[in-house]
This record gives C-alpha cells, sequence and structure tokens, in this order.
C-alpha cells in the first residue's frame, strides 16, 4: 500500500522504521512542527522528521491537521492509508476521509483501557500487571474506534513508563506492520470495541507528579516509576523543588535493625542510603535532582544539604 505516516516523538521510530522495511511505500510523513527545546530555547525538529529526512521521505509539518493546505497535499499525495503513532493533534474527518483504508493509529494499551494522552503512565501508576498495544480504525472520538490487532506486554516490577514505553514501541512496530499487511490482503477486519472496560489515561500534569507521602508506599513506588522520565516525580525539601527518580519499597526492617522513619516523608540518613517515611514501610530513594542540581545518587545529595534528624520531604505543602 502507498502510505503516509504521521507521528512525532521518539516511540514513533521503531514504526516508520519497520513501514520503511515493509513491502508498503511511504511516500511522506506528517509531523509536529519544529518546537523550542533546551536552555537556549532553539527551535528543534522532531525526532520523526530528522528520521524520516534521513531517509530522503518528504515530510509535512503543518500546524494543523486541519490546514486545508494539509488536507490538499495528502489528496495529491493520494495515500491508500495513515498509519500513525503519537502524532499529538486531532485529525478532523475531512482527513480522514481521504486515504481509503482510513487513518489507522497504533495505541499503547489494551483498548478499551487506558484511552487518551498517558495509557503507558496510567498503566504503570495503577499497578496494572499486564498491558499492551492495540491498532485501530482512527475516527472522532477520543481512541474509540474500532481495533484490528492487539499485542500484550507484562508490567515488570521495576519498569518506569519509559522502560515499557520503549518495549512496547518496538513491538508495537510489527504489530502495525501486520495489521497494515491484513488490510491491504483482506484478511483483516476491524472490531468495535467492548462496552466495558473503559478507563482514561489524560495527559499527567507537573501537579499529579507530586509525592504524597501520607500515602502508602507501593502506591508511591508506582507513581514515582510512571512519572519517569516525563513529567518527572518530584517532593519538596526546605520549601524547594526536588525531582526523584524510582525508589525502593523495604520491606521488613531496615539495614542494622535501624529504627525507621516516624512520620511520612521523614528522613533517615544513613552512610550510603536515604529513606523516607510513608503511611506503610519506608522507601529508598534512588536519583535525586534538586533545583538547579544535577542529578545524584541521594546519599550524595544527603550529604550535601545535611539534613537535620526529623526533617522531612514535602512538609511545606
Amino acid at each position: 500500500m502507498r502510505v503516509v505516516f504521521a507521528g512525532t516523538p521518539d516511540v514513533a521510530i521503531p514504526s516508520l522504521e519497520a513501514l520503511i522495511a515493509s513491502r508498503h511505500d511511504v511516500a511522506a510523513v506528517v509531523t509536529r512542527p519544529d518546537a523550542p527545546a533546551g536552555r537556549g530555547r532553539t527551535m528543534v525538529p522532531s525526532p520523526v522528521r530528522v528520521r524520516a529526512e534521513a531517509h530522503g521521505i518528504p515530510v509535512l509539518t503543518p500546524r494543523s491537521p486541519r490546514e486545508p493546505e494539509l488536507q490538499q497535499a495528502l489528496r495529491d499525495l493520494a495515500p491508500d492509508c495513515c498509519p500513525v503513532v503519537a502524532y499529538g493533534a486531532l485529525v478532523p474527518q475531512a482527513a480522514l476521509d481521504i486515504p481509503r483504508h482510513g487513518w489507522v493509529n497504533l495505541h499503547f494499551s489494551l483498548l478499551p483501557a487506558w484511552r487518551g494522552a498517558a495509557p503507558v503512565q496510567h498503566a504503570v501508576m495503577a499497578g496494572d500487571e499486564v498491558t499492551g498495544a492495540s491498532t485501530f480504525l482512527l475516527e472522532a472520538g477520543l481512541d474509540t474506534g474500532p481495533v484490528y490487532g492487539v499485542m500484550t506486554e507484562t508490567v515488570r516490577p521495576t519498569d518506569t513508563s519509559g522502560d515499557l514505553l520503549h518495549r512496547l514501541s518496538v513491538g508495537g512496530a510489527g504489530l502495525l506492520v501486520a495489521t497494515l499487511d491484513g488490510i491491504e490482503d483482506g484478511t483483516l477486519e476491524a472490531k468495535p470495541q467492548p462496552a466495558e472496560g473503559i478507563s482514561l489515561a489524560p495527559k499527567i500534569e507537573v501537579e499529579d507528579a507530586r509525592v504524597v507521602w501520607t500515602r502508602p508506599a507501593v502506591a508511591i513506588d508506582r507513581l514515582v516509576r510512571g512519572c519517569t522520565p516525563a513529567p518527572g516525580a518530584w517532593s519538596t525539601f526546605r520549601g524547594e523543588r526536588v525531582k526523584l527518580g524510582p525508589l525502593t519499597v523495604v520491606e521488613g526492617e531496615l539495614p542494622g535493625g535501624l529504627a525507621a522513619p516516624n512520620a511520612p516523608g521523614e528522613l533517615l540518613v544513613t552512610k550510603n542510603a536515604v529513606y523516607a517515611g510513608t503511611l506503610t514501610s519506608p522507601v529508598k530513594l534512588g536519583l535525586v535532582r534538586a533545583h538547579g542540581k544535577k542529578e545524584m545518587a541521594a546519599a550524595d545529595w544527603a550529604r550535601g544539604v545535611r539534613i537535620e534528624p526529623g526533617e522531612r520531604l514535602g512538609e511545606d505543602g
């Protein structure tokens, strides 16, 4: 089939590469416009644009897929199908109607679970043991279209959303190509999503990533892993924000028979570790990044700020 691929971030690259290597013809790529990045806020092209141009594939960067110019360009390209992975903008019906096989979206959940912008983060934060990816026919609703195929993936106990998304992006690329193969061969038919089991996965905002130390340790662990690498879990210390990397729930007693922290967020510092209290068992902090500082091991951070007995994370809010 002749296809126009739509995608923007790194997680879309495995699918683009798989399509290029497949029997299908990638006629062009649609991606989000260049965006400011870094401290200098210089304009940077999307990862998908960089990869497409390296392959010599024409790239379209509309401000919105509603632009008449984009829709005319799609008509001129005359694709049979538009596969899409994490494009980052809602596609209007006028554009959906252009390819004869529609737009086929690779979504990183087992639909109808976790419809929305952050399915992998929500799966980790909810403690799901199994998740996956789905290919479905894009329609005007939010991830509501009929499903062509699925793949499953185990959520490992130490997975961050970044770890899990990487595996799903690689496995999902094969699913997307297989879906297009089946559509072209006429051997695959999309089936409506079940009415039961619907859950929503809205974008995780920075405030959602704040650690609340009065919650159980298991819930805090899931929150931190789900928000790694983005937007990054955080708390406060002495009135300033600190970002927290994945931590470890302490099972049983602390090493050396140390007494556990008495209060949620209370810090206990040893030579090589930093523990924080929660509603239940303590957690051992991993990497910490204070405001304006580089990321470092929690023990190194604690030595630098000279934590006093009884000091807490999150005490100011």
